[in-house]
């Protein structure tokens, strides 16, 4: 992550079911859905305001720091944090061994 985004407050967003930072006035995101022992993540977006920044990694990578936090299950059915996992396989550890895409991570 780089250092700009370090310190930049995740932000469990309830109403909009996602989880969100906020650089410079423009949000980075990824929605959701959660049950009691899993959170899928849907799709990461950034504000176009954003684009090459690093707000995009630097949400899936607080995110997944969350979700390990939280000692709940990942599923990355977003195909930006399927290939962050695969560029950073330490995170394979949080992935639900059931996700069907898990031995192509």
């Amino acid at each position: 992550m780089k250092p700009e985004f370090e310190n930049i407050l995740l932000v469990k967003n309830e109403e909009k079911k996602r989880f969100e930072i906020e650089y410079n006035g423009h949000f980075a995101f990824i929605d959701c859905k959660e049950t009691s022992q899993q959170i899928a993540l849907i799709h990461t977006e950034a504000e176009p305001e954003l684009a090459g920044t690093g707000a995009a990694a630097a949400v899936v990578e607080k995110t997944l720091m969350y979700i390990e936090e939280s000692g709940k299950k990942l599923l990355p059915f977003c195909p930006y944090v399927f290939a962050f996992i695969r560029k950073n396989p330490d995170w394979k550890r949080i992935v639900d061994e059931r996700f069907e895409g898990y031995d192509k991570i």
